[in-house]
């Protein structure tokens, strides 16, 4: 028995910028998510990918620690999350945001900037300058003094992102970054996240367009409610996984990855 539990206590910890173990949400009696086990690799750019209500968003919300799970333990970069929050930056769901709130857009991106101004939130040139350059790099500094509420949806997932990019955060996690966004927020956008992965940074996204995964994306996750499959995309998007994700409802689009 000593020995048994010298090596659980002598178990490496996952250094993986988000490690997620037995991770379970239910929405009453059902569960949204069920014993999950998944890490991420550092310096990649993953999809989170499954049918509709397979729990994408949900294990993104309860890994960030927004929704309750019923039982398991995330660390990010081999640590508990509260440790290291300020090396993560999230980019939830446009619809989930209320747009009518009246702010302008470089107050938007400054709410990045948060733990670096303080509880009475002293706003200096540098902090204004950080928020103008994360703007610069989503092509939106022109909209600076726009009202958030004015903008169109995808300019308003611009300002989002450009709000994470103030972070200088070592892991972004997106929930459906392009849902809702014209052809040219989308290329503006999968550039910027390419660019933070080729620093090195990791990029966690859940996905709905399963043609566009292998173009955008290093590796994949295969999800409904339990985890499929986890690896690069030519070795997880393969027919026999997608019909075990999907049911075998697999439509052109699928059935073409």
């Amino acid at each position: 028995m000593t020995m048994a539990l010298e090596l659980v206590r002598d178990k490496p910890i996952d250094q993986s910028p988000l490690a997620i173990r037995g991770l379970t949400v239910s929405y009453g009696e059902k569960p949204a998510v069920f014993s999950v086990d998944v890490s991420f690799r550092a310096g990649q750019m993953t999809a989170i990918v499954g049918p509709n209500g397979a729990g994408k968003s949900t294990l993104l919300k309860a890994a960030l620690g927004i929704l309750h799970p019923l039982s398991g333990q995330v660390t990010a970069f081999g640590a508990p999350l509260d440790r290291v929050r300020a090396r993560i930056a999230y980019v939830p769901q446009r619809a989930s945001v209320d747009w009518e709130f009246p702010a302008r857009v470089i107050d938007v991106v400054m709410m990045g900037l948060y733990r670096d101004l303080g509880l009475l939130g002293h706003i200096r040139a540098r902090h204004r300058a950080r928020a103008m350059e994360s703007l610069a790099r989503v092509g939106m500094e022109g909209f600076a003094s726009r009202q958030i509420g004015q903008l169109s949806g995808g300019q308003q997932q611009r300002v989002f992102l450009a709000r994470a990019l103030v972070q200088g955060a070592d892991l972004y996690l997106l929930d459906e970054p392009f849902a809702g966004v014209d052809a040219a927020t989308e290329r503006a956008i999968i550039g910027v996240l390419k660019g933070l992965r080729d620093d090195g940074r990791t990029v966690v996204a859940v996905h709905h367009d399963l043609a566009t995964v292998p173009a955008y994306f290093d590796r994949a996750f295969l999800l409904n409610i339990t985890a499929i499959a986890e690896g690069p995309v030519a070795e997880v998007m393969t027919e026999a996984n997608l019909r075990a994700a999907y049911g075998g409802r697999l439509g052109p689009a699928q059935q073409a990855v």
